[in-house]
């Protein structure tokens, strides 16, 4: 596999189930943005859980939103556990949500600024608010709550991406769900080519307090789906338990039988398979 240094990826990739993933921690995504920004190269954060992964299996729009991405990072422990089985293993999780604090005290260390764009009412100006209070040298470029179904109406669509533009921020943290943030995204790169994106799902609603992430125990356990699920069955249930469950078992299950075609044939003990020979009197000469 091509390995990147920079405009593009740090590494090897490491593909999961038909996906190509950067193997980088958490701190190889924010010095690869860092050092981009700084070399006046932007580009786009995607960070695959479960459900993104499925949705690429079968929706080509989604498989081109992570594919045209500059890092791809596993959102996921499900992800992270198959590719262990699979025998490439990715180091780490890379929450978005995780994400979200780190790129932004990073970017304040640099005088750079972001852009909270997502959630409902008052949620990204909630979360601005919050993040300067934790991060006072950070700098929020704007925050914007764009009306419900925007995005399919050309002349919305127009005026929210050049408020975003007007702003020039360095950083954008889009969070209205996939693949709805990564299309907005992909208005919004020709606009901004020297900024950063990611798409970053319910970060902003994490950061502004409107729901709650799991217990740290749970996050590392990969449970943190079943809190989710709890704080919202109802939006929720048929995603995780009819779509996603079953796909994170034929995951593991795919990554098993990959691991056994990549396992070494034993060596073939040549003397003892070869057929008998007959024996030759007088001994050998």
């Amino acid at each position: 596999m091509p390995s990147y240094v920079h405009g593009s990826r740090v590494g090897s990739r490491v593909n999961v189930y038909g996906v190509e993933f950067d193997p980088l921690q958490e701190k190889d995504v924010i010095r690869h943005v860092v050092t981009e920004l700084a070399a006046g190269r932007g580009g786009q954060i995607v960070t695959p859980n479960v459900d993104i992964l499925r949705l690429t299996r079968r929706d080509r729009e989604s498989r081109a939103h992570v594919e045209s991405a500059s890092l791809v990072v596993a959102d996921g422990k499900p992800l992270v556990w198959a590719s262990h089985i699979a025998g490439r293993p990715l180091p780490a999780r890379v929450p978005g949500s995780d994400l979200i604090w780190s790129l932004s005290a990073a970017l304040a260390e640099q005088d750079r600024s972001v852009y909270l764009m997502g959630g409902a009412p008052n949620t990204p100006s909630r979360a601005g608010q919050i993040m300067r209070s934790r991060i006072p040298r950070l700098r929020i470029a704007g925050h914007l709550s764009p009306p419900f179904g925007f995005d399919t109406h050309p002349d919305q669509l127009e005026a929210v991406c050049a408020t975003v533009a007007a702003a020039q921020p360095d950083l954008v943290f889009v969070g209205l769900g996939f693949p709805k943030q990564e299309r907005v995204i992909a208005r919004l790169r020709p606009l901004l080519p020297r900024a950063w994106f990611m798409g970053c799902g319910a970060a902003i609603g994490f950061v502004a307090g409107a729901h709650r992430r799991a217990p740290q125990w749970m996050q590392l356990s990969g449970l943190e789906w079943a809190h989710r699920l709890a704080s919202e069955p109802a939006r929720l249930m048929r995603r995780y338990l009819i779509h996603d469950l079953p796909f994170a078992l034929e995951l593991l299950a795919m990554s098993a039988r990959q691991r056994l075609r990549l396992r070494p044939e034993p060596p073939v003990d040549r003397v003892s398979a070869a057929p008998d020979a007959p024996v030759q009197a007088g001994g050998p000469h």
